[in-house]
This record gives structure tokens, C-alpha cells and sequence, in this order.
């Protein structure tokens, strides 16, 4: 999971928006920052299109300069290139449409769903005490990337109607959210098994301030 705010990321202009909620997956590459998290950069590169195919043709690379003879040959193969990267693309690294009715059960899926609104506006409760805001409407957007059988990157961010804007969160915001959002029952892994059933990879909570209890009030006070 990678938390996206103005202070997490080094390309800033790249979370501008017009409208909430904001989709990053296939719009915008994000340079991390904070200790150069080396596992999360990769796994972002690798949701680069161009970079996934260049690597599935480098074997065709390799055969020509092993076999020069053959070399012409190989190069004018395009089909096999495109099959080639079809194949990785839509059965290496995604499930096909198909198959996703089976990866996980529909009450289960429905299960998640609730639980991740109830974690969703719990956090935007916590966020909307401790700020004192008393009006608005914000929301905990989760996105996933839909390549299944590798790590499961996951954006969430905090986005304002009010600008509109991706907010710019405190650690100890940070913290919360990385502490309550993916505990068990739901994993990351699940959620997109969820998504894959549904063929949706952005999940947006969306909280009105006006919703804020006395309560979490005097609790985000305390705090």
C-alpha cells in the first residue's frame, strides 16, 4: 500500500485535479519519496506499459544475436511478438474475465465491501475530528492495480470536494490509515480478488463532516 499525498510524493503537480475522485492507475507515474522505498518504486515501474513489453521481447532480442543467421526472420515476426505479449499481459499477469467468477465468493466479496466502508469512514471520522472540520465532504479513495498474480500495488488517498484536491496528510494520519485499513479479515490480496470479480479497481468512501460525532470529537481532543 502507498499512501498518496502531497508530502509522500515528489512530482506534486502530478495529483491536480478537477474532480473527486482522482485516478492515478494508467494517468500518472508517482516518484515516491521518504527513504527511497526501493520495492514500491519497481513495483510502480513496473506498471508501465512500454517498460512490460520491452521485457517480453527482449527474448526475440536475445535470438537474434545468438542466431544472426535468422536474425532477419525473427524481426519480421510481429505477430509472434504481439501474441507474445497478449499471452503475458492477459494470462501471466492478469485472470482473464472468464475465470474471475471463481476467485472468491460473492457474500465474501460483499462481506469486504462493507467492511472496508465502515474502515473507510471510521478513518475519515478520525481525520475530520482531529482537524476540527465541521463541513465538506471528503473521501478515502483505494485503487488498485489489476495484475493479479504479482504483488498488489494500492493507492489510497484522502481526496477534498473542497478545491478539489488530494490532501496533503500528517504521519500520524498516515499511520492510522496504514494501521486500520488492511487489517485482518481484509488484505490487500483480497480486496482485489474483490475487484477482480467485479472488474473494479477504485473504491471510493465518501464521508460528510457534518456526519462527525461529539464523540470522536472529544476523542480526536483527547488524543
Amino acid at each position: 500500500m502507498f499512501i498518496v499525498s502531497p508530502s509522500t510524493v515528489w512530482n506534486r503537480s502530478a495529483l491536480e485535479t478537477r474532480q473527486v475522485p482522482r485516478r492515478i492507475f494508467g494517468r500518472v507515474m508517482l516518484l515516491p519519496r521518504r527513504g527511497f522505498p526501493l520495492r514500491l518504486i519497481w513495483r510502480i515501474v513496473f506498471e508501465t506499459q512500454m517498460l512490460r513489453f520491452l521485457a517480453v521481447l527482449a527474448p526475440f532480442v536475445v535470438a537474434m544475436l545468438i542466431w544472426r543467421q535468422s536474425a532477419l526472420a525473427i524481426a519480421q515476426a510481429p505477430l509472434l511478438m504481439i501474441v507474445a505479449i497478449l499471452f503475458v499481459e492477459t494470462n501471466v499477469l492478469r485472470i482473464p474475465k472468464e475465470r474471475r467468477e471463481k476467485i472468491i465468493d460473492r457474500a465474501e466479496a460483499d462481506r469486504g465491501l462493507d467492511l472496508l466502508q465502515v474502515r473507510g469512514r471510521a478513518i475519515l471520522t478520525r481525520i475530520a475530528a482531529r482537524r476540527k472540520l465541521e463541513a465538506g465532504v471528503l473521501h478515502l479513495v483505494i485503487e488498485q492495480s489489476d495484475m493479479a498474480h504479482i504483488t498488489p500495488l494500492t493507492f489510497v488517498s484522502v481526496q477534498s470536494e473542497d478545491g478539489p484536491e488530494v490532501v496533503r496528510l500528517s504521519r500520524d494520519e498516515e499511520a492510522v490509515i496504514r494501521k486500520t485499513l488492511f487489517e485482518a479479515p481484509l488484505s490487500e490480496r483480497k480486496l482485489l480478488r474483490i475487484n477482480l470479480l467485479e472488474n473494479v479497481f477504485l473504491r471510493d468512501v465518501a464521508f460528510d463532516m457534518r456526519g462527525v460525532s461529539a464523540h470522536a470529537r472529544l476523542a480526536a481532543l483527547a488524543g
